[in-house]
């Protein structure tokens, strides 16, 4: 599953810190080709088929880590990004450990969320205009330093508003995945096959540090000290950083001031940002729905394990998707509404085993929907605001996490788990006419600017 970073309140309320919602899921946009050796980048469309004498050649991965300087951005920035998965669980179990409170803990994460989305377009939007590098570091600075003083805060017995305070601070954490997919973009501009495979790479990126990051917070707090998986996080989210924006020869360049009356992404994504709310229920919905289930069942210590396969299923989902042509977006909703509701048949069984396969088969359905999703943002933003575009798609899928994670605990407080497991599947559901709707809506300017995808071919 893809999104275990982003600690709500309902979730934090409803079962221990096991798994938190993503909170940085940051997903990509469209799709070009890269190299068939390091020396000449020919277009992605060659290195599929054989070579000479019927060996096959290169595969899509490896031509793409062919370009000068990708391996090395990508080592920063997923080192960077391994923290989104750690933050939200470390903070919990840190505040609910010292404090004795796992209301205040999830009252703190949520305004750490809350404060994200209203910071996180501004910090975006100043990437886009003054670059990466320049941006980035000093925006991550302060991120850590909101962690550090959260640490001495709890530590120190200090006022609780002084923890809302240092954990709102972090809002201004960059959007790592989103960079890295603007490096993409830019190296990969008129190769629409092979932006296709990086986006799908990024997109199973994410998911193995939603995956482990929860996992290795969980260890910290439980093995060290509460504090040392916030202290861990923070600076690997440092390093990481420095790693990353040091590579500048892969940056994308500045771009300038938008002119007056110029379209903002806002106004350019519009109903698309419903598709997204939807699926961020989809996340936040299946996370609590599993968490309590397998806490009635007196399981509740093997709740990461089991959501894990989830992240799981997405993760290999993710890769294989970036072999293959990429599909429209409604028929990605639909197979996704579908295969959430396995979940639901496997819970009605009574199967423990049958409810992890079920989730390990809809996790599978989650990272195409997202890879997809968020080319259809890069196709729609306004050019030269690509991070500011990806980041608005981000919060609205944050704040369907909320939303999601909110009803579901509603629906098993007076339905049950098992009736609860129905929600995913409808907010799936919910998410098709919403797409439809986004593309009907799609004006003539935007279409021009799509990247060609499915049955395009690349330039010679």
């Amino acid at each position: 599953m893809p999104l275990m970073a982003v600690t709500g309140s309902t979730l934090v309320l409803a079962a221990p810190p096991a798994v938190v919602p993503p909170a940085a899921r940051t997903v990509p946009a469209a799709v070009p080709a890269a190299p068939a050796a390091p020396a000449a980048p020919a277009r992605a469309g060659a290195g599929r088929g054989r070579g000479r004498g019927g060996a096959l050649g290169p595969g899509p991965y490896r031509r793409l880590f062919a370009l000068p300087g990708t391996r090395a951005f990508t080592a920063g920035n997923l080192l960077a990004r391994l923290p989104m998965g750690m933050f939200g669980v470390s903070a919990v179990m840190m505040i609910a450990g010292q404090r004795g409170s796992y209301a205040l803990a999830g009252a703190v994460t949520a305004t750490g969320l809350a404060a994200t989305a209203l910071v996180g377009p501004w910090t975006a939007r100043l990437i886009d205009r003054h670059g990466q590098a320049r941006i980035a570091l000093p925006a991550t600075l302060v991120a850590v330093l909101g962690s550090l003083s959260l640490v001495a805060c709890v530590r120190a017995d200090a006022p609780a508003w002084t923890l809302f305070a240092s954990y709102a601070a972090t809002a201004t954490t960059p959007n790592t995945g989103g960079m890295s997919r603007a490096r993409w973009t830019h190296l990969l501009r008129g190769s629409p096959a092979a932006h296709h495979t990086a986006m799908s790479f990024e997109q199973a990126a994410d998911e193995l540090c939603f995956m482990l990051g929860p996992v290795l917070a969980a260890a910290l707090c439980t093995a060290v000290v509460p504090e040392a998986g916030t202290l861990t996080a923070a600076a690997l989210l440092l390093t990481g950083m420095l790693v990353f924006t040091s590579r500048r020869a892969t940056e994308p360049p500045v771009s300038p001031a938008p002119r007056r009356g110029a379209r903002s992404p806002l106004r350019a994504l519009g109903p698309l940002l419903l598709p997204f709310l939807a699926t961020g229920m989809v996340f936040g919905s299946m996370e609590v729905t599993s968490i309590a289930h397998l806490g009635a069942l007196g399981l509740g210590s093997a709740s990461g394990a089991v959501l894990a396969l989830q992240a799981a299923g997405s993760c290999a989902a993710g890769l294989v998707y970036g072999t293959l042509r990429p599909r429209g977006l409604p028929l990605c909703l639909s197979v996704m509404a579908v295969m959430m509701a396995l979940p639901w048949a496997a819970a009605a069984a009574g199967s423990l085993p049958a409810l992890a396969g079920a989730l390990l088969l809809a996790g599978t359905a989650t990272a195409p929907t997202m890879v997809t999703a968020m080319s259809e943002v890069h196709a729609r933003t306004p050019a030269g605001r690509l991070n500011e575009g990806m980041t608005l798609a981000v919060t609205a899928l944050m704040a369907g996490i909320a939303v999601g994670s909110a009803t579901a605990g509603l629906a098993v407080d007076h339905l049950g788990t098992t009736t609860a497991y129905l929600l995913p599947a409808a907010a799936a559901a919910l998410a098709l006419p919403a797409a439809a709707a986004g593309r009907s809506l799609r004006r003539p300017s935007d279409r021009s600017r799509v990247v060609p995808t499915a049955g395009a071919r690349d330039r010679p």
